[in-house]
């Protein structure tokens, strides 16, 4: 967890670990873990905010002539990889993006959600803690070192080995990530064959998407090392479930759980239900940011555990939010449509904002979906008032252009620059000519 590190700190621990190499960390606009990697000698520079790097390079940063770029280290982001190499030991720092003139970059994701976290603050709220549930499939590789699509096992949920014969990855992962600094709370095999999922300890929102950041690049590197590929696609292979992030969230004032309240029903308070209603209010204008692929509409589909319907309940898992039964600190409200490409930073600056605008608009909660409405049809859906979630990624880049708040909370430069790169996404799949049309129909017609 956070340490306060301050320079002198990081100087002397790196000198003390005998560091060689740090990767100065930052997330481009698709989520994606890039790193400007320098060495030791070089530490005193970036902790003094010196480095530059060229922004025109990356992914939905800035044009060629505004290239220049700061990288400003979060100090207590330092952490010393356990792996090493023959050049010695690797450290990282994640970073912030600041232009030229020093000023925060509008475009850099981790500052998209310190931007609604301060919002947040302004109404009261100290802290949003979230406690993600990555999911991954682990995947045999060929001669080459190049994925296939053969499953490292053929276990199921909660399955042991021999049937787990990833089992012995996963607990390297996990002795990687404690020694990390994680917290792991649970790691278990998943519904598919070669699906895993590893559940790290609720903490502050940013440090949570650091987390998962470092975490999908601890799982590929571990995965690597036992000649597997680790994906976080959602939806690798046809009928068998997908990889979800579920993203367990609430909001606190100092110590005191804002979501809990003990005279109600259901142990929710008020703002926990203008909390609520804000999410379904705006899941189908978020599902963009939370389900950034082509591929994540896949897995939203009736069948395989994954919400497609906008709806909410505190006893059965099929509507898109469930509340959780446990009460008091852990009061929390667990959103299931989100999946593990999600860029961490902008789906839970999204989450936030729609959540505290259900609070500043005081906007009333929906009676819970207590029936499955996987069995329903959609008269029935109708009758509820459950609408569904985008059925294709340019369906939520729709709803997403059109949604004041969401696309507010990322900002112009964000939210334009996302909306074309997945606009060029989308053209490049519709387009394409897929196996499945030349099975169907090149000797039918």
């Amino acid at each position: 967890m956070a340490k306060n590190y301050t320079k002198e700190d990081i100087l002397n621990l790196a000198k003390t670990e005998d560091v060689r190499f740090i990767r100065l960390q930052f997330t481009d606009l698709l989520g994606t873990i890039k790193n400007v990697e320098i060495p030791v000698s070089r530490l005193e520079d970036a902790l003094d905010n010196k480095m530059m790097f060229d922004g025109s390079s990356i992914e939905g940063f800035v044009r060629i002539e505004e290239s220049d770029m700061y990288l400003i280290p979060e100090l207590d982001t330092w952490m010393v990889f356990p792996w090493t190499t023959d050049e010695g030991k690797v450290a990282r720092l994640i970073c912030d993006i600041y232009n030229a003139d020093h000023t925060p970059f509008e475009g850099d994701p981790r500052g998209v959600l310190k931007r609604v976290l301060k919002e947040a603050e302004s109404l009261g709220f100290s802290k949003m803690n979230v406690g993600p549930e990555p999911e991954f499939f682990l995947f045999k590789t060929d001669q080459n070192g190049e994925p296939t699509l053969d499953v490292n096992d053929k276990g199921g949920y909660f399955d042991l080995a021999p049937l787990d014969l990833g089992e012995n990855c996963r607990r390297d992962i996990v002795l990687t990530l404690e020694k990390m600094g994680f917290e792991i709370e649970a790691s278990h095999h998943e519904v598919a064959p070669g699906q895993h999922e590893i559940d790290f300890k609720y903490t502050d929102a940013l440090t949570a998407a650091d987390y998962i950041q470092t975490f999908k690049l601890v799982v590929k590197t571990v995965a690597r090392k036992y000649g597997l590929h680790a994906t976080f696609m959602p939806k690798p292979l046809y009928g068998v479930n997908g990889s979800g992030m579920h993203c367990h969230q609430s909001l606190f004032k100092g110590e005191e759980n804002t979501f809990y309240d003990e005279s109600d029903e259901l142990g929710l308070s008020e703002t926990a239900k203008h909390y609520l209603a804000g999410i379904l209010k705006h899941a189908r204008g978020f599902a963009a940011i939370t389900n950034p692929a082509v591929n994540s509409y896949k897995r939203l589909v009736p069948g395989y555990e994954a919400p497609c319907y906008v709806a909410w309940s505190a006893k059965n898992r099929s509507p898109l939010v469930r509340v959780p039964a446990s009460r008091g600190l852990g009061t929390r409200i667990e959103l299931r449509n989100p999946d593990p490409v999600a860029n961490p930073y902008l789906a839970l600056a999204a989450m936030l904002a729609a959540g505290l605008d259900g609070i500043k608009n005081k906007l009333p909660l929906d009676e819970p979906t207590d029936r499955n409405i996987y069995v329903m049809n959609e008269e029935d859906r109708a009758d509820y008032g459950i609408e569904s979630l985008p059925a294709t990624l340019k369906e939520a880049i729709d709803e997403f252009s059109k949604n004041e708040v969401i696309y507010k909370a990322l900002g112009e430069h964000a939210a334009s620059h996302f909306v074309e790169a997945k606009e060029i996404e989308w053209d490049m799949f519709r387009t394409q000519v897929h196996p499945w049309e030349r099975d169907q129909y090149l000797t039918q017609y």
